[in-house]
């Protein structure tokens, strides 16, 4: 009866280590995981960014075939601003001289690129939001004398949409040049 209990008592242990040890190495996997996804997501977002820096050389160097093979051929195009500083749909199209964008920050959030400027020389800051889905442009959005501020809109949980509260749109974002251009300059949200 000794015996019994002693293997009993061993059995139990031995299932609670190794009940513990799958739970381990769960958390170890969850962990991998996880840091796989944001070595992923890092390396997307590095990626996306080269693209888009791609795309101001070859502007920057007047490089027509380098710009098409950057861009998708049905570019989505947004514009807000004046009508006379849509400087980048000019110079894509060849409208008019090219304006030359030196980009002073760019920063990437998946897909979406941010890449912001100023021609102190003009008066004009320009802000360039840039979607990159496998390695090409799909859609630019861009701003011109406006105040842009970026936020991440809250999660999806338990198959619900979450409620929408400022806690869970944080700002990512602010643009830092638009006071360079010597006027006050309306205010845009840019929802990610």
């Amino acid at each position: 009866m000794t015996c019994v209990m002693v293997i009993v008592h061993y059995t139990a242990v031995e299932t609670s280590i190794i009940g513990w040890r799958g739970q381990h190495t769960q958390t170890e996997q969850i962990f991998t995981t996880s840091k796989f996804k944001l070595d992923t997501l890092a390396d997307s977002e590095s990626k996306n960014r080269d693209v888009v820096l791609k795309l101001y050389d070859a502007l920057r160097s007047r490089d027509v075939d380098s710009v098409h093979r950057t861009l998708t051929p049905d570019l989505d195009y947004w514009f807000h601003g004046p009508p006379p500083h849509q400087f980048l749909m000019r110079t894509l199209t060849g409208v008019s001289p090219p304006f030359q964008f030196s980009p002073l920050s760019v920063v990437s959030f998946g897909s979406t690129v941010i890449a912001e400027g100023c021609d102190a020389a003009s008066s004009v800051s320009w802000i360039h939001a840039w979607t990159v889905s496998h390695g090409v442009i799909t859609q630019v959005r861009e701003y011109s004398n406006t105040s842009l501020t970026v936020t991440r809109i809250g999660s999806v949980v338990a198959g619900r949409s979450a409620e929408i509260r400022a806690s869970h749109c944080p700002s990512v974002w602010e643009s830092k040049f638009s006071g360079r251009a010597g006027k006050s300059v309306p205010g845009l949200v840019l929802a990610i």
